[in-house]
């Protein structure tokens, strides 16, 4: 595994052949988000609306030049604030799949949220603060084949976007 930026990330995940992104979300907090999360937890619905809007249009783009996206986010019930607001949040026409985590106790799951190619994986890693801590870059076809077999028995339990009631 090579450890690569968050440009190349987009480089990679969004180059030719495109094909679909997965993304596997395993934690229950993303200090990433935190000023989306402070505006929602403060009602600066301007804010809230501004991100989710440049969100909306990343993946709508993205759909369009030939990059379909699906998303699982693994939860821990009851629900974090933070997942409170995802839930709250999440675009009704994002292929999005919520799934408890008291479902995939037996699940073989990666250590890392991961993004996912037929090519390759980007694993994001965090540190115990919820902060990036590096993004590593795979190529190699058995991490590949785990994370893809990973990534649809967890969409295959997870409960579609709508229809999610915690």
């Amino acid at each position: 595994m090579e450890l690569i930026s968050a440009s190349r990330r987009i480089e990679l995940l969004f180059g030719e052949p495109a094909q679909e992104v997965r993304k596997l979300e395993l934690r229950d907090f993303y200090e990433v988000d935190r000023p989306l999360f402070d505006a929602w937890r403060s009602g600066d619905r301007a804010m809230v609306e501004e991100t989710m809007r440049g969100h909306r249009a990343f993946l709508t783009g993205k759909a369009a030049a030939g990059f379909p996206y699906r998303r699982v986010r693994v939860v821990s019930e009851p629900l974090s604030e933070y997942q409170r607001m995802a839930v709250e949040l999440a675009d009704p026409e994002e292929r999005l799949r919520w799934l408890p985590r008291s479902l995939v106790s037996a699940v073989p799951l990666p250590g890392n949220d991961c993004l996912i190619r037929d090519d390759m994986v980007v694993f994001n890693l965090l540190g115990g603060d919820d902060r990036q801590a590096g993004i590593q870059l795979s190529t190699d076809p058995a991490v590949v084949g785990f994370c893809t077999d990973a990534f649809e028995r967890a969409w295959s339990l997870g409960i579609p976007n709508g229809t999610y009631k915690p």
